[in-house]
């Protein structure tokens, strides 16, 4: 029997949020399948840790501290990643924060940062890539929405804002792309350090009780390697990925 088709091999992928979590697991999963990872996120020297630690075992990566809150710092990445592989196939937009808090507590500036970084950096990160896309003729957009895109839970209605924005973006760029593939990772609850800059303690005891049950991160790489791992006339528009014992 063949060996199956290996269409992430020699890919280009850009993964915003990368030191950790989501996008840490991510970056190690592709590299193991052969494809060129882009690491952003604030943090350099974790950034540049996983960069060793992949090429160490063989993978191509490259790191680049970005925030996705600037266009042009997010352009930078973009244009570097282009630069040094020769071109861009994806970009896994997955940086986000979750200040859990009741709306009364009026953490305005929580929600402002929840805004900025989770839909601004998502449209960020499109507007960066579309135009390399267009000229290459084909490329592909993936984006973190959460189980908080269909669900909404008290002290998290922000945050589900966010979260139907990105799966409203995504959507609406789906209609709109003829030769760009768009996908939704929607995750429930995973243990990562999203939620560490929750400040309200109702919001810190709800998502501690959610966590007894949260999956590995590796869990929604997985998700990421299924929809980048299909030929270019076939487009996963989203994966919801929960744990089994999961009521939300």
């Amino acid at each position: 029997m063949s060996n199956p088709i290996n269409h992430v091999e020699n890919k280009t992928v850009i993964i915003t949020g990368a030191s950790s979590g989501i996008g840490e697991a991510t970056a190690k999963l592709l590299a193991s399948r052969g494809a060129n990872v882009v690491l952003g996120a604030r943090r350099t020297e974790r950034l540049d840790q996983l960069a060793s630690e992949i090429e160490a075992s063989g993978g191509k990566a490259m790191a680049r501290a970005v925030d996705v809150t600037n266009g042009e710092s997010v352009e930078a990445l973009v244009y570097h990643a282009k630069n040094m592989f020769g071109r861009v196939d994806a970009i896994f937009n997955n940086a986000g924060v979750m200040p859990l808090s009741h709306m009364a507590e009026l953490k305005t500036d929580e929600w402002d940062n929840m805004i900025n970084v989770n839909i601004r950096g998502v449209l960020n990160g499109i507007a960066a890539v579309l135009p390399i896309f267009k000229e290459q003729g084909i490329g592909h957009v993936i984006n973190t929405a959460s189980i908080a895109a269909h669900v909404v839970a008290p002290s998290a209605a922000v945050y589900c804002a966010t979260k139907y924005a990105v799966w409203a973006i995504s959507e609406g760029l789906r209609q709109e792309s003829e030769n760009v593939r768009v996908t939704i990772i929607s995750p429930g609850v995973v243990e990562t350090e999203l939620g560490h800059d929750i400040t309200d303690e109702t919001g810190k005891e709800m998502l501690k009780q959610f966590r007894q049950i949260a999956l590995s991160p590796d869990a929604i790489a997985r998700a990421v390697l299924y929809a980048l791992d299909q030929p270019a006339d076939v487009d996963v528009n989203e994966v919801i990925v929960r744990p089994t014992a999961s009521a939300f």
